[in-house]
């Protein structure tokens, strides 16, 4: 398990990001959580890019969210991004989306190790940022 298992990066909603009626577009939060997920790789060393070029990728292979309460436009969210599982070749976070005492929203991802032909891969402790010992 990495060193830091928790992370919350300050997202502002953009104006884009709104709904007619005023309120973040549920299709956003998906990319709020990869922010945030991936800030916390960065504070554990983790590096995406270099990953890449290595050959492994992480791809999301299941996510749910839950919506609490409504985002509006310029709302100063806290994405708070969790690893609560690290396996051989899966990541499991769980996200909490807060706009200051206000939950807004929860969610979780499992996240698979693969390579470039999309062949599952482990998840190795000289992979900065995802350490399982």
């Amino acid at each position: 398990m990495p060193d830091i298992t928790s992370n919350t990066t300050r997202i502002r909603v953009r104006y884009s990001e709104t709904d007619a009626m005023g309120f973040l577009h549920h299709g956003n939060y998906p990319a709020y959580f990869e922010e945030a997920r991936t800030d916390l790789f960065r504070v554990n060393g983790g590096d995406y890019r270099a990953m890449e070029e290595r050959g492994l990728f992480f791809v999301v292979v299941s996510m749910n969210f839950r919506f609490r309460n409504p985002a509006r436009y310029d709302d100063l969210l806290h994405v708070t991004a969790t690893i609560d599982k690290v396996s051989a070749a899966k990541l499991e976070h769980s996200y909490r989306v807060m706009r200051g005492e206000t939950l807004i929203a929860e969610g979780s991802t499992v996240l698979a190790m693969v390579d470039a032909q999309g062949v599952v891969q482990r998840i190795t402790d000289d992979l900065p940022g995802t350490a399982t010992g």
